[in-house]
């Protein structure tokens, strides 16, 4: 079975106004600040993202590619008692095992970073049109980059028998 790879790099912007006392703090344990190049638009008939006009011309060469993989915060799940969540049982079924949530994609965890592989319509100015997204209406989005077959993803990918057995009951296989 051919999986997309769930560790991709999201860049972080760290806080611009760092002294040199900062700089010589462990990078592990320094808080970072993140900030959003636009937002979730969601109608009955469109979904798109538009970005702060000033991220515009990072959106160049954008429309050559058919996917992008979106990087947004699960905001709606933004509390403290969210972000200490280490542990569920996945898709919110009790029969699956308890697991960690570095091995599942629930949106309770510390950093509440989400990534769509989605179908790219159309890239006009600061506008993505996407067929769609998991994400809701202004949510905010952190990063986007292409898809790129044979480099996103892998011929070798295992995964547990918890989700195996839940993928196949979505494509209706059980």
């Amino acid at each position: 079975m051919k999986l997309l790879p769930l560790a991709i790099a999201v860049a972080i912007a760290i806080n611009p106004l760092s002294t040199l006392a900062d700089e010589t703090q462990d990078t592990a344990t320094s808080d970072f600040k993140m900030r959003p190049i636009g937002h979730v638009q969601k109608t009955e008939d469109r979904t798109v993202i538009v970005l702060d006009k000033k991220y515009e011309p990072g959106l160049l060469g954008l429309d050559g590619f058919s996917h992008a993989y979106v990087f947004w915060w699960f905001s709606l799940n933004d509390t403290p008692e969210r972000r200490m969540t280490l542990q569920v049982n996945p898709m919110g079924n009790r029969e699956n095992p308890l697991t960690g949530v570095f091995a599942t994609r629930c949106p309770r965890r510390p950093n509440l970073v989400a990534m769509t592989l989605c179908k790219i319509v159309s890239v006009k100015e600061n506008v993505v049109e996407l067929e769609k997204i998991d994400a809701i209406d202004k949510t905010p989005v952190i990063d986007i980059k292409p898809f790129i077959p044979g480099y996103d993803s892998t011929e070798d990918g295992e995964v547990p028998e918890w989700l195996e057995k839940g993928l196949k009951k979505r494509r209706g296989q059980e």
